[in-house]
């Protein structure tokens, strides 16, 4: 395999041509993917497939309806079986995203203010907020390297023992990639009579996730990822969990689907899930979801890790010879298999805004700006004071994929490397409407998805006009 190449390019979307400085085209570089993924190309197929024969799930007798129906439990099977979870014990739940799914968790909990949540300093703020509604919030401190401080959670677990109903954590980091030990975890969770929820949104794309058994010490209670950071980016995400927390209780949001029947007075609910699918549901959105575990299976999550390492460690090896570059979290390159391909850094001296617009605009390389949904963690990580508004700094994220080659990376520490030397071809203003930067005389205007539709409906008028 050559440089330009990655091991699964069979599999990935091909990179579109976008327009670069100068008005040259090349294509683009994805080094965002810990944000969002493009399609795989298998689910890119499915989705058509289903558009074939999209009908109304759960609401009709039709032929479309019928086949609608299936493809959506069967794609809620298929969800099951890859996340080691089992029907008899646990239940899984379409929604939107991760977000969403966090939030209903913490609506069925129920927390009361006497009850304890355990988390930890790395969290998205999908992780946090929900947890500091009704509830204490506890979090475990990190250690210098961004990971988990495994003995303060270990004492947190044991001080509030006999309170703390759930301990929830990311599996896998969305700002430097750390990958807590989130068995080790569980096990110390339940040891002391609580619960643990784990937000996969960032694992489940990487590594195989296995819930277990309930009987297992080990066992995971409940987990969320979403599509769009699987290479299914159609809409869907999903909350599994024990069957038991979503057998009763009021679901929060109400309306169709929702209950089993319906008076001027009362209200039988339904079983779940159904009782906490409220709507008409996703159906595109959760077979691409169960299509894109599928393949990634068939890929092969050892052989996904094992590219992912090549490339992180290369990253870190290339940005450590920038003297003005600074990796935070874990830059040691012999450690990348111990961690996913998310890489945050900074260049002395340099808005990390403006080094994000100069890899865009010079080299169509996207990588991600800011606090990524972490400030608190993004703060602990550049030593400021977390009470300070960091939204508007922040840091540079290259986060790697399936799509990743070594010349992606070449690329991106090359331009790195000039922008740390004040070698960028042009000068760039600040735009308060966009909040970015831009080339001072940027010419270039973002491709318009709607055009051909557009110039139909254009045709169309001038030929009703005459």
């Amino acid at each position: 395999m050559d440089s330009a190449t990655s091991p699964f390019d069979d599999a990935i979307s091909i990179a579109p041509m976008i327009r670069v400085r100068g008005g040259h085209s090349a294509h683009a570089i994805n080094l965002d993917h810990a944000a969002t993924t493009p399609p795989l190309r298998a689910v890119r197929q499915l989705v058509g497939e289903c558009l074939d024969w999209y009908g109304s799930v759960h609401r009709g007798d039709g032929h479309l309806s019928r086949i609608a129906s299936r493809a959506y439990e069967d794609a809620r099977a298929i969800v099951t079986t890859a996340v080691g979870a089992n029907e008899r014990e646990h239940v899984v739940i379409f929604g939107s995203n991760t977000t969403w799914a966090l939030n209903r968790l913490a609506h069925r909990l129920a927390l009361g203010a006497d009850d304890v949540v355990i988390s930890t300093a790395l969290e998205h703020h999908a992780n946090d907020l929900p947890w500091r509604r009704g509830a204490q919030l506890k979090r475990i401190r990190c250690d210098a390297r961004g990971a988990p401080d495994l003995a303060h959670a270990a004492w947190l677990l044991r001080q509030h023992a006999g309170r703390v109903r759930l301990l929830t954590v990311t599996g896998g980091s969305n700002v430097t990639g750390v990958l807590p030990d989130i068995a080790w975890l569980a096990r110390e969770a339940h040891a002391v009579g609580a619960r643990i929820a784990v937000d996969a949104a960032q694992l489940a794309a990487h590594r195989p996730i296995r819930m277990g058994e309930l009987a297992d010490p080990t066992h995971l209670d409940y987990i969320a990822f979403s599509g769009h950071k699987c290479y299914a980016p159609y809409g869907a995400g999903v909350l599994i969990g024990r069957r038991d927390t979503f057998a009763g209780g009021e679901p929060e949001h109400v309306g169709g689907g929702v209950v089993r029947r319906v008076t001027h007075d009362t209200i039988e609910w339904a079983d779940a899930p159904a009782r906490d699918e409220a709507g008409t549901p996703n159906l595109v959105g959760a077979v691409a979801l169960a299509g894109a575990l599928l393949e990634l299976q068939r890929l092969g999550y050892e052989r996904i890790a094992a590219h992912e390492h090549a490339r992180t460690a290369q990253l870190l090896r290339g940005l450590a010879t920038i003297p003005q570059v600074v990796i935070h979290g874990d830059g040691d390159p012999s450690r990348s298999a111990a961690r996913l391909g998310v890489v945050p850094f900074s260049v002395a001296g340099h808005d990390p805004r403006l080094v994000a617009a100069i890899l865009s605009h010079e080299a169509g390389i996207a990588v991600r700006v800011g606090a990524f949904c972490a400030q608190p963690y993004v703060a602990a990580l550049t030593g400021e004071d977390a009470r300070c508004d960091v939204s508007g700094r922040g840091l540079v994220r290259a986060s790697i994929g399936l799509g990743t080659t070594a010349d992606d990376i070449t690329r991106c520490c090359a331009v790195v490397g000039a922008i740390a030397d004040g070698h960028h071809h042009e000068e760039y203003q600040w735009d308060a409407a966009i909040q970015a930067y831009r080339p001072h005389d940027e010419r270039i205007t973002p491709h318009d998805c709607f055009a051909s539709i557009r110039q139909k409906s254009s045709t169309a008028a001038m030929i009703a006009r005459g």
